[in-house]
């Protein structure tokens, strides 16, 4: 009859259970909190993550040249390969500029004037030409946080508290992509 199907073809067949977990952000409070419980020297990388969008290859390759306090913004233009070190961004997409929120400022100033670094050094390198450890950060950060009795956050997932503080501000969809 004309190619109509005459049986389901998916009759009988059961879709595999979602097995995966939700994806994490923090509240204002709690976001701040979490950034407070932190070693001191690692709190602008955590106030960056969760007030700037950042992701953790972009935070590593930061560079003190890519921070424009007079200007309000971060130009987001390279990321860091854990094999390759350096790298560009892979579309013209990706290398983007964040605006400098007023909760992210004095974290960012501070970090500038401690390291007292210059153009192309690491805003968060463990020197001016090597980024932080991302798995030591991790470590501090966890045992600050089951200290302080807070639940534990990613750098990835401080992307999506980004996202969430900046939808609850009002920011449109269109310049929220455009800022991740």
């Amino acid at each position: 009859s004309l190619g109509e199907v005459t049986v389901n073809p998916c009759s009988g067949i059961e879709a595999p259970a979602v097995r995966g977990r939700r994806e994490r952000f923090a509240s204002p409070t709690e976001a701040a909190a979490l950034i407070a419980a932190v070693p001191e020297r690692d709190r602008a990388i955590w106030a960056t993550a969760m007030y700037g969008g950042l992701r953790r290859g972009e935070l590593r390759a930061l560079r003190v040249e890519d921070i424009d306090l007079d200007a309000g913004v971060i130009r987001v233009e390279r990321g860091w390969d854990p094999y390759e070190g350096e790298i560009k961004l892979k579309s013209r997409a990706g290398r983007r500029k964040v605006p400098i929120s007023q909760v992210l400022r004095p974290f960012l100033v501070a970090s500038l004037e401690a390291s007292e670094g210059t153009g192309a050094d690491r805003v968060f390198g463990s020197t001016a030409t090597q980024p932080f450890a991302g798995e030591k950060l991790s470590e501090r950060a966890d045992k600050a946080w089951d200290a302080a009795g807070l639940n534990r956050i990613t750098l990835h997932e401080c992307r999506h508290t980004f996202a969430s503080l900046m939808i609850a501000a009002g920011v449109n969809d269109k310049a929220l992509s455009t800022f991740m």
